[in-house]
């Protein structure tokens, strides 16, 4: 159990880079700006950081069975940024308190963001909405 309580954190805290606004209009992606939040409670806001082209993830708000002791010292802080892969998807790593992931981000919707963190080989898929 432990174990899933630590891959659900890492799903939660993983997202990817985008593509900037601009371009994102032109080609018809979506604009991953703002915060969304998981049937649990759990908040992160996004937001392009850096050039302009990764997508930075700060974690807000955190709830359900992740909301360990340990888990809740990230909360309030960026906790992920990663590199765009393709319209709508990107690609990163989380490490935040030793755990350290790989996920895939795919923004499904204006409003709707399915973030996959494995590891190992086991993943699991959690899906935000805007809020």
């Amino acid at each position: 159990m432990h174990f899933w309580k630590k891959t659900l954190v890492i799903g939660t805290l993983i997202a990817g880079a985008a593509i900037p606004l601009q371009a994102q209009e032109a080609s018809g992606t979506f604009d991953p700006n703002g915060t969304f939040v998981d049937q649990w409670g759990t908040t992160f806001t996004f937001s392009l950081c850096g050039d302009g082209t990764a997508l930075c993830g700060t974690l807000d708000v955190l709830k359900g069975d992740s909301a360990t002791e340990e888990n809740l010292a990230f909360v309030g802080k960026q906790v992920m940024q990663a590199a765009a892969t393709g319209p709508n998807e990107w690609k990163g790593a989380l490490e935040a308190g030793g755990i350290s992931a790989e996920a895939t981000v795919t923004q499904t919707s204006p409003d709707t963001i399915d973030i996959q963190g494995c590891r190992a080989i086991l993943c699991q898929t959690i899906t935000y909405t805007r809020s």
